[in-house]
């Protein structure tokens, strides 16, 4: 990106996802090569919650304040992954710290359950308004942790994650602060939201006992197989720092001309122009393993791995994805890919989709990954992270 004294690292991170609670759990969870996708009989879909202990987690988080029981899941899930990274770090309390973080559709279940009220012509309290905004994210996870820097947020779609990190890398960038907090949130499994992503006709409807019902990068399946799921991954981005677990060396970013109702053309041509200028900020030509998008949508993961043909042809990195196992967290999923790309770099160890024949395993060093993230409306991002040196 810049001059060594300017590069940006990363430094620690926490989640609140069905993989687990700590990054060796989840890291010991992408092991086992199981899906944590369930059938919700509630909901008579496909849907990966949270896991007994993690739902108990946010549980224990939420009765420790009054003000916290009103607040949306999404907030929760944010506030939960904050909280576990910064017991993880020690950074200095003489400087201010940032926070950027992105979720698509924001405090959900509760806009619902106010709506649901309002159409039953009950009086709504007055909180109604408040905590329904998406400015709950960011504000509600600053004070938690007592930040009192720069704290923010974006709805950028199912790019939103990633959104976030490119904002918090232009704040360092500035000279403003020296250490930033970004991520991606979101807790997607309601009834409304379950009923847009059908109504797209992009939700899977694999039958019961299905291993593996939303088949992302399979590029010979039959039928749309995407899945919602819920969860948050925050990191701490910090300017030179001493000892980084990865360097984020190469940033890009495009839109496509918006000509269908999810803006994904044949060829992924924003997303071409997305990794070339990650590659070129980063001066690589190609990187070790991208973090795909891949929905599981017929359309959007032949559209990306068209267009990761274009970028890299015959020199093609391997490829992985973790919405098979997760599914889509929408504007979460692009922070959850940047967490399966760190602990592959951490680990060097590569994470292989199960059910594909792998042409391209990655069997080498692991120093550089690609993550990329699409988003309706035509977003498309890619980040670049980088092994430091031994």
């Amino acid at each position: 990106m810049s001059e060594q004294q300017d590069r940006i690292g990363i430094v620690g991170w926490g989640s609140a996802s069905p993989l687990g609670c700590t990054p060796g759990a989840v890291w010991s969870t992408y092991q086992d090569g199981k899906s944590r996708i369930a059938h919700l009989p509630s909901a008579q879909a496909w849907g990966a919650p949270l896991n007994q202990a993690e739902n108990a987690a946010l549980a224990e988080l939420q009765s420790r304040s009054k003000n916290y029981r009103r607040l949306d899941r999404s907030v929760l899930l944010a506030m939960l992954a904050a909280e576990r990274l910064w017991g993880s770090i020690s950074w200095p309390t003489d400087s201010p710290t940032g926070l950027y973080l992105g979720s698509s559709r924001g405090a959900t279940d509760s806009w619902e359950t106010y709506f649901a009220a309002f159409q039953a012509e009950a009086l709504l309290p007055p909180q109604a308004s408040p905590l329904t905004t998406a400015g709950n994210l960011a504000t509600h996870t600053a004070q938690h942790l007592g930040l009192e820097g720069f704290a923010s947020d974006n709805s950028i779609t199912c790019s939103s994650a990633l959104h976030a990190l490119a904002n918090a890398i232009v704040w360092l960038e500035s000279g403003r602060y020296q250490r930033f907090l970004a991520g991606g949130t979101e807790a997607p499994l309601t009834p409304f939201t379950l009923a847009q992503m059908k109504a797209l006709k992009v939700y899977s409807e694999a039958p019961q006992g299905t291993p593996f019902p939303n088949r992302s990068l399979d590029l010979e399946k039959t039928q749309n197989t995407m899945i919602l799921g819920e969860g948050s991954a925050i990191f701490a981005l910090e300017k030179a720092p001493r000892h980084p677990l990865a360097w984020i060396s190469g940033l890009g970013y495009a839109r496509e001309h918006i000509t269908s109702l999810t803006a994904v053309s044949k060829d992924g041509g924003a997303l071409q122009q997305a990794m070339r200028m990650a590659l070129a900020e980063a001066k690589l030509s190609r990187v070790d393993v991208v973090v795909c998008h891949c929905p599981g949508t017929q359309l959007g993961d032949l559209s990306e791995y068209q267009a990761i043909r274009a970028v890299f042809e015959k020199n093609m990195p391997s490829l992985t994805s973790n919405k098979w196992k997760i599914g889509h967290t929408l504007g979460a999923s692009g922070g959850l890919s940047l967490e399966l790309a760190l602990l592959m770099v951490m680990n060097q160890q590569f994470v292989p989709v199960p059910y594909l024949n792998q042409s391209n395993p990655h069997h080498g060093p692991i120093r550089t990954v690609m993550v990329n993230a699409l988003g309706f409306g035509g977003n498309a991002l890619s980040v670049i992270i980088e092994k430091p040196e031994d």
